[in-house]
């Protein structure tokens, strides 16, 4: 199958070029000056004049839920959702039901994915108090690396034992393994609650969440977690950084990811949202914000996320100990950017570089995250100037709910291939449900 999109402007490795792809079966077989295409016959032509061609976003955080929260979202019902919004390839989180921090969950992911995935997968493997010697077993060729969980939202995944952080980074580091880390202080968090709840009773409103998952909970356990990187030489991703000073701590064997949600909401927006907006490390100040998205641009920050993380409707009504922590984001993740740099906070190639090449340099991931010869066919297409409304229809996620809902966006996803399968047919519909992606492979560091 050979397929030609022509007409288009890439997007790639720092240039904007009026370009064409030519894809055979699942890989870019050539990619031409617009002027300069070479004379073939295709089996399928693609017209996207107007459009701007990436590489597909590899969306390294995300919670599909599967297995054993499939109430909430399940990978089928996610990985739809990721390919309406251009994401090709996500890397999921270990904390769910069984955790993934055995080689028996581990594979029982693998194959619940290639059952049900319609974009390229991944699995972190998941960190605990005791497990650190399993590591060894594991193929760095099939995962992204270690997540670890230094907070307090997430059950008996907390790492909290000094002597197993020790082991831990000091395992990554023997293996060269990436190490990713959510930071949040609990100590910190649970005397801030006890507070929270003395003044304003067992269930305090949404805004007061940022006073409890404070930026000094958020700083504190960063530092300790840069500090043991370090000591060890680990190669430390910190996920979803929240706040200005955690930038300081950045550099080195230490990357930094944000995170949707953190890009483009502040504690003003809790008045008008409330709980839909609360996710763990909590959404802060308009001035940490603010500094976040300069870290953008100025290479203190190296990859943007979404932490996708659904819940049921029902599940995230109250205040700060009853609703749930987190919202779904990958569906709207590339559309929210490009309004950043409609905005004029990055360049399109500084978002390109961010969601799709960083991702994949960071992680070592083989053929993928560029629009290169011989590569992978993992292409969006979007089309400025093109306003949409989220609507209740149009969200993939399961849960059916977004707190971007009633927002217009200006840029439109409109086609997502993935291997080389043109996936959308409509802002509706896949072109082929059966479809399904593959499993990324990592390449040794």
């Amino acid at each position: 199958m050979k397929t030609l999109i022509k007409g288009g402007t890439l997007v790639n490795e720092g240039k904007m070029l009026p370009g064409c792809i030519v894809i055979v079966d699942d890989r870019i077989a050539g990619i031409f000056p617009q002027d300069n295409l070479p004379c073939d016959i295709y089996d399928k032509v693609v017209d996207v004049s107007g459009c701007f061609v990436l590489p597909g976003v590899i969306d390294e955080h995300v919670h599909f839920r599967e297995p054993g929260l499939e109430r909430k979202a399940d990978i089928e019902s996610e990985s739809r959702a990721a390919a309406f919004g251009g994401v090709t390839t996500f890397f999921d989180m270990p904390n769910t039901l069984p955790q993934t921090t055995s080689q028996e969950a581990l594979a029982d992911k693998f194959a619940r994915g290639r059952s049900e995935s319609h974009v390229n997968f991944s699995f972190f493997f998941g960190a605990t108090n005791a497990n650190a010697h399993l590591f060894s077993e594991l193929d760095r060729h099939r995962i992204p690396g270690i997540k670890l969980f230094m907070g307090a939202s997430t059950g008996n995944m907390l790492v909290d034992r000094l002597q197993s952080l020790n082991d831990i980074f000091s395992e990554c580091a023997r293996l060269e393994l990436p190490l990713m880390v959510h930071c949040e202080d609990g100590s910190v968090i649970s005397a801030n609650m006890a507070k929270a709840k003395a003044e304003f009773g067992p269930d305090p409103a949404p805004d007061q969440h940022p006073v409890i998952r404070s930026a000094e909970a958020c700083y504190r356990s960063t530092y300790l977690a840069c500090q043991l990187a370090h000591k060890f030489g680990t190669r430390l991703h910190v996920a979803h950084l929240s706040t200005a000073r955690e930038l300081s701590l950045l550099g080195d064997n230490v990357t930094g990811e944000a995170v949707i949600a953190h890009l483009i909401f502040s504690d003003a927006d809790y008045a008008r949202l409330g709980s839909l907006i609360k996710c763990n490390p909590s959404v802060k100040s308009r001035a940490d914000r603010e500094a976040l998205r300069r870290a953008l641009t100025d290479g203190t920050l190296y990859t943007i996320g979404t932490d996708h993380a659904p819940h049921l409707l029902a599940e995230k009504q109250g205040g700060c100990c009853r609703a749930s922590s987190g919202m779904p984001m990958v569906q709207f993740s590339l559309p929210a950017m490009l309004e950043l740099c409609d905005e004029g906070v990055l360049s399109l190639p500084q978002l390109v570089t961010l969601m799709c090449h960083h991702p994949a340099t960071l992680f070592s991931v083989a053929e993928r995250g560029f629009l290169r010869n011989g590569y992978k066919a993992d292409i969006v297409i979007v089309k400025p100037h093109t306003p949409w409304f989220v609507t209740t229809d149009l969200i993939q996620s399961k849960c059916k709910w977004s707190p971007l809902q009633g927002h217009q966006f200006q840029w439109r996803v409109m086609q997502t291939f993935c291997n080389g399968h043109a996936l959308l047919a409509d802002e509706r519909h896949l072109s082929d449900d059966a479809y399904r992606g593959e499993e990324v492979r990592f390449r040794e560091l």
